[in-house]
Order: structure tokens, then C-alpha cells, then sequence
């Protein structure tokens, strides 16, 4: 059937962007091998399907670990990070544009928690106002996040847990028997006028595969709920990931891959917060340009069993951004200051498979971090640090009905301040969790560690060769989870009580103790085409014993009170259409801790789409949706500085429309 008149101009600027004209020859000889896996298929909203993937998703270590749903995945790769943990009450994102954007799990800032992409360590430190954590989502192809007890092999200095994220290879994106294939995505949102694309091209042949990947978005500026503009947010980012691999008919892979992730525009003065009337000297807008690099080159074998099944990661991540600054000494207006921080990490393991569910993982890893700043007039100020590591993680389940992890590590730190202090630091760290199955449907689950934290090296925009290191230690965390999973046919339900501590945590020159506690609650509910995900999370932050708010408590946690997520979808039988939408909600914080002058305000926010799968197209998806349908002025409780008086936060957009549309080929 030929595609409609509507379809046309749609259809051919998918074909235009993803470069398929270059690629007809290819297209046209494996016609014949098109089935009903070229299509996009089934998108699981249920985050089962997620874990089914993690090798080790049934371990006891896990079962506090949250995923990211397939369809949470596919909706969120035209958008950002709040949009990828959006169905996760306790993965909170706030900051509004990409460049601010942060990331808590349960309250506590990702900056104390194992990053890693690829198996690749990343850099989680730089400009307080900025997000060190800023990755396309339109890149993954699975993302986990473990809170609390983290295992041995998550790495190093995992205070608060880890986060696991995963990129697409050439296999997610090629139909089975065939050798080439893509997919492309064009999106346009009215609120900020904001296009994007991206495309994605695959192929493979006698072992060797290749994957490229690029997107790119521009903007204007979106409005709030109240009609107001939020000056510096237009969308001005550009993200590319290519990866190589070759793979033996006995399973020897090795894969190389780098993704580069830029965002350059004028944003506001300080980009986490519209405005500070406490401050008066001028705000006006000004550059920050932002670079995010991973390269990593792996080794694996997708064949091992038994007693040798080993890996090896080396890696290299950097995280760089000028910031111009005004040059109140002088006339010439503007220097520019730049913090660049880089690591170079390896490690080395193997997997001991005693049998099917029975495993031992023991490795050593090891990472050289620097971090550095200079402008016109100061620096270069470097701080660096080299950790080598050794670990044992094992997985058993020693009855049907018990399922066991426990693991040890031990870390060296070796660490040079700007001035050449030196320090040396070491510690063992040790984590063990435990799962029972009370009766078929219901068990009960805990986990606690303690955590060797080491030296963190600070922000560079606020280095100071003043600085007297002596007052610094190692920090360390303890954690600690009870929880319980209830699953009876196409119902689900779990809850946890959670419990972080870090001491020693570093301030520049001082140290301090924060606490996380709360509790989180989740509900899933499956019909015949259909999924609903549901979860509230409660945490509340201490620093030093009192309690705290966004200022006191930056780069350890944020304060969140309870947080709402709900997500539900359905397709009619024999349907083309999904409809769907969610929910995000959180309720009043009405502490006044520290220096906080104001309750944070409640709020609801209802988001609504449809999918409409072309049977006339194949592989053609085209998703209409409006997100914050009732035009609410808010700003995400994870967004900083609303607990003052004197700070405009950046709100979300206001109501908006959003139209996507996606071939796969």
C-alpha cells in the first residue's frame, strides 16, 4: 500500500537524514530478507525485560537495582536525562536543560556513586553549576541503577551505589539474518521550537561490525506555565558515538568505541539557577561550552562458560568546559576559564561459573584521574589521584528459595594536591546481600556495605592554592536496605527502607558527614497490551547532624521529601495506536533547615501521548504527545534552589507539544 500524502514529507526527510540514499544498493539486495523483525516491535514498559538482560539481574545484589524500561528508553532518545529516570521515584533529575541537569538517587548526589559507561569509569566532578553527569539518552541500550549496597566489581569509591549505563552495538540495531540496517529520528517540540534528529547506521560482515550514531538539536528559548521565558535555555547540542568490533566464531570479541557528547550556547550566569536577587552585580547570559568524551577498547568472550570467562575494559573519559567569566580587574570584559578533568581507567577480571546460578567474579582495576583549571590570570591548579584495586564479588544461590552476594576490595589512593601535598590512602571495603523467597510469590531481601571512599579530587573552578590538605581523611559509607517483592501473576509490588551514611565526605578543605534516609515504593500492573509502572520515594538529607538544605548540602545530596512517578500505556488489539501517558508529582517540603527561608510548593504534572505504528510504512512510527497538560508553573524537586527566597529556579517548560517520528530500516 502506498504511503498517504500526509506521510510523504515525513518519509522523505527520514529517508534524507539518515543517509539512506547512500545505502540503496545494500537495501535493495536484502529486500527479500525483510521480516517482521524490521519493524520496531513490542517496546516493554515492564523494566523485567530490562533486567532479563543484566547476566547477573537474578543475584541477590541486584535486587534493590532499579532499571530503565525499553519503552522509557526508546521515548526518552530525542530528550534528556529527566525524561530517561522519568518512571523512577528515587532516580530524580533536576536542572531543566541538559547542561544543568543532576542526578539523586535516593537524595543522594551521583557524584558519590560508580559511573560507568561501557565499563568505563567517568568523570562525575566539575563546575558546581553544571552537571557532570550529562549523557544522550538516544545512546543506550540499557541503563541500571544500583542504590546503596553496590557489589565489589561496581569499582571504586561506589559510596552510595553505581550506575551502569550501556550503548547501543550493532546487533540492537540490525534485523536478524540480515547485514545492514538503521534507524533515524526527527522530533520537533513547540514550546522552544526545538527540531532534532539523529540517525544511526549499522552493519557487519565476517565477524567485523560498525556502528555510527548522530544527533543533533537547536532551539529557542521555552516558556514556563506562567508564560515566562527562560532565558538561556534554547537547545544547542550535538552528540555522536561510533563503535567497531570483530567478534571470532568462538566468541573472542573485541570492541572499540568512542562517543562525544557537546553543548555550547549562552546560558545563564550560573546555568543551575535562572537568578540570584541576593547578588548585585550583573547576571547577563554568558558561554558555557561543554565537551564530554569516553573512549573505551574491551575484550570478552560471548561464549566463555566454566571456570575461565575472562573481560577486560580500558578506558578513558573527559570532561571539559569553558565558563567566560567577567573580568572585574580589568577593562577587556571577558576571560575565559576553562576546568578540564580526565581519567584513564583499566580493569582486568574474571567470572568463575561454579554453575548455572553460582558464580565468583575477581579482578583488579585501576584509574589515573586529573582535574584541572586555569584562566588568563590564574593556574593551571591540578589535582590528580591514582587508585589500584583488588576485588572478589560472589553470587550464590545456595537453595532455590536463597539467593546470596557478598564481595570484598581493596583499594590504594595515591593523591597530589595543588601545591604537591601528597597524601596516601587505603581501605577495605565489604558488601554482602541476601535475598529468601518466603512462598512462590513473596520474598524479603536486605543489603548493607561499608564503602572506602578515598580522596575525592574537588571542583576545579573553586581551587585555591591557599588550601592546607592536613584537615582531609578518606571517607567512607555505610549502607544499609530492607526490602520485600511481592509478584502474583501480572502484579508486582516492592518497598524498601534505605539507609546511607558518608563521613568525611570533602568540602575543599574540611570534611563532612551526610545521611540519607527513607523509603521507597513500587507497583507494576500487566494486562493484555498494556503496562503500568508506579513508585513514590521518600528521603530526607542531614549534613553534620542538622538538617540541611540545596546550598549546605551541594555535591552530597538535595533535599526531596516524597516523589511521585507513574507511567502506564496500552495498545488495543489488532490496533496501530498506543495511547499512554504519566504522572510526576511531589509533595510540599515544608522544612526550613539551615539557611532554607522557604517551603518548597507541591505539584502534579500530567503528560499524555499516542503512537501511531504505520502498516503502510514499515518500520515507521510517528508519536504525538503533550507533556505538562495543564500548563503548571513548576520546577522538578531535584532542580536546585527553591528553597530560597532570593533564587528564580529554572522552572520546566509549560505546556508543551512534541511530535517524533521514527524509521528503522
Amino acid at each position: 500500500m502506498a504511503p498517504s500524502r500526509n506521510f510523504r514529507p515525513i518519509l522523505a526527510a527520514l529517508l534524507a537524514g539518515s543517509a539512506m540514499g547512500l545505502a540503496a544498493p545494500v537495501l535493495a539486495q536484502e529486500t527479500a530478507a525483510q521480516d517482521e523483525d524490521t519493524a520496531l516491535g513490542t517496546i516493554y514498559l515492564d523494566p523485567a525485560h530490562s533486567r532479563a538482560q543484566d547476566p547477573d539481574g537474578n543475584a541477590a545484589d541486584r535486587a534493590s537495582s532499579q532499571y530503565v524500561a525499553e519503552a522509557e528508553l526508546d521515548r526518552a532518545r530525542m530528550g534528556d536525562l529527566k525524561d530517561l529516570f522519568a518512571g523512577i521515584a528515587s532516580v530524580s533529575v533536576g536542572g531543566a536543560i541538559p547542561v544543568a541537569q543532576k542526578i539523586y538517587v535516593n537524595g543522594v548526589d551521583m557524584l558519590n556513586l560508580a559511573v560507568q559507561v561501557d565499563g568505563v569509569a567517568q568523570n562525575n566532578r566539575i563546575f558546581h553549576h553544571v552537571s557532570a553527569n550529562a549523557f544522550d539518552p538516544g545512546l543506550m541500550k540499557f541503563v541500571r541503577v544500583d542504590a546503596g549496597a553496590a557489589p565489589a566489581d561496581a569499582g571504586p569509591h561506589a559510596l552510595a551505589g553505581a550506575v551502569v549505563m550501556e550503548t547501543v552495538d550493532a546487533a540492537d540495531i540490525i534485523g536478524e539474518g540480515r547485514n545492514f540496517g538503521g534507524n533515524s529520528r526527527l522530533s520537533y517540540t513547540g514550546n522552544g521550537q526545538t527540531a532534532a534528529g539523529s540517525a544511526t547506521l549499522a552493519g557487519r560482515h565476517n565477524g567485523f561490525e560498525w556502528l555510527l550514531y548522530g544527533k543533533r538539536a537547536s532551539g529557542q528559548d521555552y516558556k514556563t506555565g506562567a508564560g515566562d521565558r527562560i532565558v538561556g535555555s534554547a537547545a544547542d547540542l550535538t552528540s555522536a558515538l561510533l563503535k567497531l568490533a570483530y567478534e571470532t566464531p568462538d566468541g573472542h570479541r573485541f570492541e572499540l568505541s568512542g562517543q562525544r557528547m557537546d553543548d555550547d550556547a549562552l546560558r545563564p550566569y550560573r546555568a543551575n539557577f535562572a537568578s540570584d536577587s541576593d547578588v548585585t552585580t550583573a547576571q547577563p547570559l554568558r558561554r558555557y561550552d561543554t565537551q564530554r568524551q569516553t573512549v573505551s577498547l574491551s575484550y570478552e568472550n560471548t561464549q566463555a562458560e566454566g571456570i575461565w570467562d575472562p573481560r577486560v575494559v580500558l578506558g578513558w573519559s573527559e570532561m571539559d568546559i569553558a565558563v567566560d567569566q567577567p573580568d572585574i580587574g580589568r577593562i577587556q570584559g571577558l576571560v575565559t576559564s576553562r576546568g578540564l578533568n580526565k581519567t584513564f581507567s583499566a580493569k582486568i577480571e574474571n567470572r568463575f561459573h561454579l554453575s548455572d546460578v553460582n558464580t565468583i567474579t575477581a579482578g583488579v582495576d585501576f584509574y589515573d584521574k586529573e582535574s584541572t583549571y586555569r584562566d588568563a590570570r590564574w593556574g593551571p591548579y591540578t589535582e590528580s589521584a591514582r587508585n589500584l584495586g583488588l576485588y572478589v564479588q560472589a553470587r550464590l544461590e545456595p537453595t532455590e528459595r536463597l539467593s546470596t552476594s557478598f564481595g570484598l576490595r581493596w583499594d590504594d589512593q595515591r593523591f597530589t594536591g595543588i601545591s604537591g601535598w601528597k597524601g596516601s590512602f587505603s581501605g577495605l571495603s565489604g558488601n554482602a546481600s541476601v535475598s529468601y523467597a518466603i512462598t512462590d510469590a513473596f520474598s524479603l531481601r536486605g543489603g548493607a556495605s561499608s564503602v572506602f571512599g578515598g580522596l575525592i579530587l574537588e571542583d576545579n573552578f573553586v581551587y585555591d592554592d591557599a588550601w592546607n590538605y592536613g584537615n582531609l581523611r578518606a571517607s567512607r559509607a555505610t549502607n544499609y536496605t530492607l526490602g520485600f517483592d511481592y509478584e502474583a501473576g501480572d502484579l508486582s509490588l516492592n518497598g524498601e527502607l534505605f539507609v546511607t551514611k558518608i563521613n568525611d565526605a570533602r568540602d575543599r578543605q574540611i570534611v563532612n558527614d551526610m545521611e540519607s534516609r527513607g523509603f521507597n515504593i513500587g507497583l507494576g500492573y500487566g494486562w493484555d497490551g498494556g503496562y503500568l509502572r508506579a513508585s513514590y520515594s521518600h528521603s530526607k538529607i542531614t549534613v553534620n547532624g542538622a538538617g540541611t538544605d540545596s546550598w549546605s548540602a551541594v555535591d552530597l545530596g538535595i533535599p526531596l521529601g516524597g516523589v511521585l512517578a507513574l507511567e502506564a500505556q496500552h495498545t488495543p488489539e489488532g490496533s496501530d495506536f498506543t495511547f499512554g501517558g504519566s504522572i510526576e508529582a511531589a509533595k510540599s517540603y515544608r522544612h526550613t533547615d539551615a539557611w532554607a527561608d522557604q517551603r518548597i510548593p507541591g505539584y502534579a504534572v500530567l503528560n499524555l501521548f499516542t503512537e501511531y505504528q504505520a502498516p503502510q510504512i514499515e518500520g515507521l512510527v510517528i508519536r504525538a504527545e503533550v507533556n505538562n497538560l495543564f500548563d503548571k508553573t513548576y520546577a522538578d524537586r531535584a532542580t536546585y534552589g527553591q528553597d530560597f527566597r532570593s533564587i528564580t529556579p529554572l522552572y520546566e517548560p509549560g505546556r508543551s507539544v512534541q511530535i517524533v517520528a521514527s524509521m528503522k530500516f
